[in-house]
């Protein structure tokens, strides 16, 4: 008797196990997405826009620096002056090397060497214009150094044949041939290159001072000043080409 109420009782039992295992929990946490089943939240990763890596890399790399600290190391200005200075030299070797020998100025660059030293022709003589082929220089104010103008005229690199009618030189102009500009052009860009090649020394120099700076201060700092000095050196350089470029142009027309 006993062992059939048990055999009645025992679907009962597993019956209300089933339903405790399954019964939620009193105490549990509330769902972190109310309207639909639990997931594990995915994983997101932020990455920087390229503005605000280069944005971040601009402030990384600017560093703050008085004058003062800067001429404890090296005067720029100096610097400044020395590449200037290239610049001039090289206006005026266009000046003095490359004329088209079409005014009595064209004259002006010719040196004599006389006993009492050297001298520019048009401070020993008074140049003029005869005519578009014909430049006359007259020595009479200085007689004795006729024939050292004449020899300076004729050794200048402007292919110029003087003519010695007493006291006067008379200079006759050649033709100004396409030949003729396209070799002065190429000299033009001869000249360039030996401006930058002083500027080069120029900078050279000033970054080899820079450095014998370098155990009493930072290494940014150091950095900064070289940066700043390669920065007026590309701005000669640029300088430089721009000359070059007028020079060509107004050789060749």
């Amino acid at each position: 008797m006993a062992t059939n109420h048990l055999s009645r009782l025992r679907p009962l039992l597993c019956q209300s196990l089933r339903s405790l295992r399954c019964a939620p929990a009193t105490l549990s946490a509330p769902p972190l997405f109310p309207s639909g089943p639990c997931q594990p939240a995915a994983c997101v990763r932020l990455y920087a826009t390229k503005k605000a890596k280069a944005k971040t890399k601009g402030q990384a790399a600017k560093v703050n620096i008085s004058a003062a600290l800067v001429e404890d190391i090296i005067s720029l200005e100096e610097v400044k002056d020395d590449m200037a200075a290239v610049v001039n030299a090289l206006k005026d070797d266009f000046t003095r090397n490359l004329s088209i020998r079409t005014s009595p100025g064209a004259l002006d660059h010719i040196v004599v060497s006389t006993p009492d030293g050297k001298f520019p022709l048009n401070q020993l003589g008074q140049v003029s214009m005869k005519s578009p082929q014909l430049i006359l220089v007259n020595m009479s104010s200085y007689p004795e150094a006729t024939a050292a103008a004449t020899r300076a005229l004729r050794e200048s690199s402007m292919n110029l044949n003087p003519e010695v009618d007493g006291t006067i030189i008379k200079v006759p102009v050649p033709k100004v041939t396409r030949e003729h500009r396209e070799n002065l052009a190429k000299t033009a860009k001869q000249f360039s290159n030996k401006a930058k090649d002083s500027l080069r020394r120029v900078r050279s120099n000033a970054v080899a001072q820079v450095k014998k700076a370098k155990e009493g201060h930072s290494e940014d700092t150091i950095r900064l000043v070289e940066k700043q000095i390669q920065q007026m050196a590309d701005g000669i350089v640029a300088d430089i080409d721009k000359q070059l470029a007028a020079k060509t142009k107004e050789l060749l027309g």
